[in-house]
């Protein structure tokens, strides 16, 4: 497979057309950014992780659960081919436990466990700063449909039952996480992007600690030594 014109360049990754007009490589970079693209540094070898995590997660997930996603193949460390969708313009986010900007918005206290699941939308938008958004909003500015919101929320709770116990199986509470979903050219709607420390919010089960992005956006500290762990836990790293 040929990798041909750089397509687009995000905060985090690099995605490029190839000899198939159906397969695009991803390319992963260790560029680190949080509050909209407000801070920014570096990860050293973040984009290695997140790269081959998000594979062994979304084979998981295809294969335990089902769920279709935009992987083809890993071709080295930081690239993966994956398949061409157009991306729907929504951030995904499910919460299990109350942190970040949930506890700030309704001043719950950061690690209180939700009765159930919760399920947020935003508007993929770093000019407007992701703005929350709901299901009467999308529909009306013609982003999504009530039947893709409908396979939307009903592959997210998937997802989220399937991580939490992959998770917790090597000791870590899964508190919340942000997903993509993209459209093939056949209108499927199937899962996209990444899952990684850069998504997902990561906790010891035991100590609580933080060992995803969390680390970066806050200034804890110990930011590659809490994504290299999560990824010795998952069995990819040393």
């Amino acid at each position: 497979m040929q990798k041909l014109e750089l397509l687009y360049e995000g905060k985090a990754k690099k995605v490029y057309t190839t000899d198939d007009e159906n397969v695009y490589i991803v390319d992963y970079k260790d560029d680190a950014t949080a509050f909209d693209g407000k801070k920014k540094g570096q990860i050293v070898g973040k984009g290695v992780i997140n790269n081959r995590m998000s594979n062994l997660l979304f084979q998981y997930l295809e294969k335990t659960y089902g769920i279709p996603t935009h992987y083809v193949k890993e071709l080295s460390d930081r690239e993966t081919a994956v398949k061409k969708v157009s991306i729907v313009p929504l951030e995904v986010i499910v919460r299990n436990i109350a942190a970040g900007s949930f506890s700030k918005r309704f001043g719950v206290a950061e690690g209180t466990q939700l009765k159930v699941p919760t399920l947020e939308y935003c508007l993929k938008d770093d000019n407007l700063g992701d703005p929350m958004i709901n299901d009467s909003h999308i529909i009306a500015l013609g982003l999504a449909s009530k039947e893709d919101l409908d396979t939307i929320a009903d592959i997210t709770y998937k997802v989220n039952k399937g991580l939490k116990e992959f998770f917790e199986k090597i000791g870590i509470e899964l508190v919340d996480f942000k997903i993509e979903f993209g459209r093939l050219p056949s209108g499927e709607i199937i899962l996209a992007d990444e899952i990684s420390p850069d998504t997902c919010r990561l906790w010891d089960i035991n100590t609580h600690e933080k060992l995803d992005k969390d680390r970066f956006r806050r200034d804890l500290g110990g930011v590659e030594e809490a994504y290299n762990e999560v990824f010795k836990r998952i069995g990819l790293g040393k």
